[in-house]
């Protein structure tokens, strides 16, 4: 199966689709796909039109991590001709992780299913976590493989859910219903399967009447917070107004005194 066939890529009313497509192994996770995730994203960075991108899996599974078919018969899903796992690891899956980290523009996880391994670390790679009730997330990479959480799992997991449930979590492997994940913060929100669909849409439709630049610059200011003093902090805020309130302030100013929606400028961050 390619990369093509392994992610299926489609865009409608201004929203990208990444559709994860290997249903029958719980779309677990080979180079192809990984591939076929940084085309995706690729895909959204050349197409201005796109406002938004949502991931999600086909058939009953978000995403199973990596698939253990290869390495039980000796190879691994991360390797490539010539290159150490780790490398190849680097060049497949670290660095899908990475495109939809940094997508230009704001990132939404539908999840459909179990979201396991390098499947959990998918997950909260992105912005907003959606996930059906009958989902659950399960960090198996210690007590099952004897490996250390990867996918970035080790960055999203404490600043999500702080250090004692992350150690929990990756230490006991045990699953965590997307109730649960709800309460602790893990995703933005658990919604019953049948809502699934209409709650990711409710989401996508402010996403993408947003302004992308504005959401953008909203990830990078959260995620830089955890590291940054409050008065670093304070100046990277104004760093990023100096380039939004003109561009983008007086537009939703006049919109609010009207009583309607905005409608920003659709340019990304430059």
């Amino acid at each position: 199966m390619s990369a093509t066939d392994s992610v299926i890529y489609s865009v409608w009313d201004s929203v990208a689709w990444l559709r994860l497509n290997r249903p029958d192994q719980m779309n677990a996770m080979t180079n192809g796909l990984m591939q076929g995730i940084s085309a995706g994203v690729l895909k959204v960075q050349e197409d201005p039109s796109v406002r938004a991108l949502v991931i999600t899996g086909q058939g009953r599974g978000f995403c199973a991590g990596a698939d253990l078919n290869q390495v039980a018969d000796g190879g691994s899903p991360a390797e490539s001709a010539g290159k150490p796992t780790a490398d190849a690891g680097a060049d497949y899956f670290n660095k899908a992780l990475a495109d939809l980290k940094n997508c230009p523009v704001p990132t939404v996880a539908r999840v459909n299913g179990p979201a396991a391994g390098g499947g959990l670390g998918l997950a909260l790679a992105c912005d907003i976590t959606i996930a059906a009730q009958s989902a659950f997330f399960v960090a198996t990479f210690g007590p099952n493989l004897g490996i250390v959480p990867d996918m970035g799992t080790t960055w999203n997991l404490p600043r999500r859910v702080g250090r004692a449930r992350s150690l929990s979590m990756a230490l006991l492997g045990e699953r965590v219903s997307a109730a649960q994940a709800e309460e602790w913060g893990l995703i933005w929100r658990a919604v019953p399967d049948e809502d699934l669909d209409a709650e990711t849409a409710k989401a996508v439709a402010i996403l993408k009447n947003s302004s992308p630049d504005a959401s953008v610059r909203i990830r990078e200011t959260v995620d830089a917070a955890m590291d940054n003093s409050f008065e670093r902090q304070l100046e990277l805020e104004m760093e990023h107004q100096a380039v939004l309130i003109p561009k983008n302030m007086k537009a939703g100013a006049k919109a609010f005194l009207e009583k309607r929606k905005p409608t920003f400028d659709g340019s990304r961050k430059g």
